[in-house]
């Protein structure tokens, strides 16, 4: 079967890519470093370690912690993330994209810094049902920026790096396309500022996720 345009393959990060959550995630880190009286770090700092695991992002969020101490340092973060997660929503007009892009039989993955269990949470919804072909998260696979997730992804689906694209909103995720040697777009609407992803040769850096859309329409 011919498959369309450019990319057989599109990889979606989540958080600050397709779900607006980058803010009460990092609201969450915040709270959970206060709670076990470290010190709590700025918006920025909170915001950078998005997409990273879980534990990873924390000792980069919060390294004066005792290391025997992350785990519980991850508990208080999921009370807080679970206790409010049902107030992230998708981007205004990510839907719309996602269905077109499955109109268009391009495969769709995610390759994301959350866990199994918090991914298929989200997916749970019956506007998500069936709309993405395989996911990797991060207690399944290495994290981010180690290009494990996408090969397995690129792997499942027998599809070349050429003809794979990651999208994501984070350094952390642009880099994964790089050691995974993929070509990637960076979204700016999201944790990190667009500057950030020069480095990484973007096709393209999104504005807004009608601006992504629009992008995928014309070269997807």
């Amino acid at each position: 079967m011919t498959r369309p345009r450019q990319f057989d393959l599109i990889v979606f990060d989540w958080d600050g890519t397709l779900f607006d959550s980058t803010a009460l995630i990092t609201r969450c880190i915040q709270a959970a470093c206060a709670d076990v009286g470290v010190a709590v770090p700025s918006d920025r700092d909170a915001s950078y370690v998005i997409g990273m695991g879980l534990i990873e992002a924390l000792q980069h969020a919060a390294p004066g912690l005792a290391r025997d101490r992350y785990p519980e340092l991850g508990t208080r973060y999921r009370h807080h993330y679970f206790a409010r997660q049902h107030e992230i929503v998708l981007f205004e007009g990510t839907l719309a994209m996602l269905q077109a892009l499955k109109a268009r039989e391009h495969w769709l993955g995610v390759a994301t810094g959350k866990s199994r269990r918090g991914l298929d949470e989200a997916l749970s919804s019956v506007q998500l049902k069936g709309l993405f072909d395989a996911t990797r998260t991060a207690d399944e696979t290495a994290s981010k920026p180690d290009p494990q997730m996408l090969l397995e992804l690129m792997g499942h689906f027998d599809v070349a790096p050429e003809r794979t694209l990651m999208i994501g909103d984070t350094t952390h995720d642009l880099q994964l396309a790089l050691n995974a040697g993929t070509p990637c777009i960076g979204v700016g609407y999201g944790a990190h500022e667009r500057a950030a992803f020069d480095a990484f040769g973007p096709l393209h850096v999104a504005d807004s996720v009608a601006d992504l859309h629009d992008w995928l329409a014309r070269h997807g």
